[in-house]
């Protein structure tokens, strides 16, 4: 496969750039490339890749023969609804003690963010003070066009890469809007209520050729009218909603009851959150397009119109419950109801103490580099190959999407094996 040299410096836009998730990922890789740090949690940095059989099997690192950017040629920059810089925006999030970031604290207070595109409509619970303003919602579309080619150029950028890492925006179903890039394109001069900003980033970005990266679970680039366009620029997409804690322990958990034909009665999931994500979430507009996220892990992996004995009747709840003293700290309760042999009940309980921000960070880190690759290796649309990595993977209507995180993890691996000419692993000893 012809891959083009990742040459010159690579801009990371990140819309929400001075949120928790955000602003952990711009102190990491700072730390990271400076030797501060090391980079748990990344794939592109630390994994290994197993190649070739017998004799001739080797376990380079990915990094070593994938050609990724180069973390010193990375250039971070964004969007947020609020001004502070990102130093400031870090100590506000009370992810990481003031005594990492203050190691690369020069570099943070260097990094501001742009003016954002915000309606309150969409993001109930917040309130931005450093907004653009503009007539229709492709004016602010056109605005953040001109962003993208002014930071480029000022940054000496030879390309870029822009990645959605702000909050949930309320649920907004797929309409007539979005089915066609000429109705989207007319939607967004006649202030369509179905268009939502972080669509707008979306579009500003695949129509000037660059990759973009869904982290949240909002519709965003995941319909026919996006699909379109990335084909029409020849433009790498990814999403939606990246995936952490709980619903990781799913896809892992969900796979072990298939495999095992054991039986489910039922999933209870509930999690208490305290930073802003946990405070947009709280408005039930919101929770409800990340319940639609969280939901379709399960039922997608265990197949109940396949294995109706087993998992045709299942009880499935999420619960996400905002609770300021917890911050960043999430933690996730599941009890899960398990039938074994003979139909006999059994329990599964998972208390998952987790922290959101430092589990999402490297996910930032790996699909910035991993959607800067696919770009350079001439790929476009749908990028299923980086389902690893998001709770509710992207697909068009004639696809199933993969949630097995081992099943992903192996059809990631065989699509990086394939772009430096290595045949696919297929593990037959």
């Amino acid at each position: 496969m012809e891959i083009e040299k990742a040459e010159g410096k690579l801009g990371v836009l990140v819309v929400g750039l001075g949120g928790a998730v955000s602003s952990t990922f711009v102190v990491g890789t700072l730390s990271v490339r400076k030797g501060l740090a090391e980079p748990i949690g990344s794939l592109t940095q630390l994994a290994h890749l197993p190649l070739g059989k017998g004799e001739e099997k080797r376990e380079p690192k990915i990094k070593d023969v994938i050609p990724l950017a180069d973390l010193n040629d990375v250039v971070i920059g964004g969007w947020d609804i609020f001004e502070e810089n990102v130093y400031e925006a870090a100590k506000h999030a009370e992810v990481l003690t003031e005594k990492d970031i203050d190691k690369v604290k020069d570099e943070l207070v260097a990094i501001k963010p742009m003016k954002a595109v915000f309606y309150q409509e969409y993001v109930k619970r917040l309130h931005g003070t450093w907004v653009k303003n503009a007539a229709t919602k492709y004016e602010a579309m056109e605005q953040l066009k001109a962003d993208m080619a002014e930071f480029k150029q000022k940054n000496g950028c030879s390309r870029l890469v822009v990645i959605w890492a702000a909050s949930t925006e309320v649920y907004i179903p797929m309409g007539e809007v979005h089915k066609s890039l000429a109705a989207f394109e007319q939607g967004m001069k006649e202030n369509s209520p179905e268009i939502s900003p972080s669509m707008l980033y979306a579009y500003a970005a695949v129509s000037s050729g660059i990759p973009f990266i869904n982290g949240a679970p909002a519709l965003t680039v995941d319909m026919p009218a996006i699909w379109e366009l990335a084909d029409k620029m020849n433009v790498p997409i990814c999403g939606k909603d990246f995936k952490t804690g709980q619903t990781m322990m799913k896809t892992v958990l969900a796979p072990m009851l298939r495999t095992r034909m054991l039986g489910l009665n039922g999933w209870f999931s509930t999690n208490i959150l305290g930073n802003r994500d946990g405070e947009v979430l709280d408005d039930p507009d919101s929770f409800k397009t990340k319940e639609v996220s969280k939901l379709s892990v399960i039922d997608t992996i265990l197949d109940s119109k396949k294995y109706p004995q087993l998992y045709g009747d299942i009880y499935h709840k999420v619960r996400i419950n905002y609770y300021p003293p917890r911050k960043d700290n999430k933690e996730g309760w599941d009890n899960i109801d398990i039938v074994g042999w003979m139909g006999y009940p059994m329990q599964l309980k998972v208390d998952f103490l987790c922290r959101d921000s430092i589990l999402a960070a490297p996910l930032l880190l790996d699909l910035v580099l991993f959607t800067d690759l696919a770009k350079r290796c001439g790929f476009k649309g749908i990028q299923s190959w980086l389902s690893f990595y998001f709770k509710s993977p992207m697909h068009d209507f004639e696809t199933q999407p993969l949630h097995d995180l081992f099943a992903q993890y192996v059809r990631m691996c065989n699509t990086l094996r394939v772009m430096i000419g290595e045949e696919p692993c297929d593990y037959l000893g």
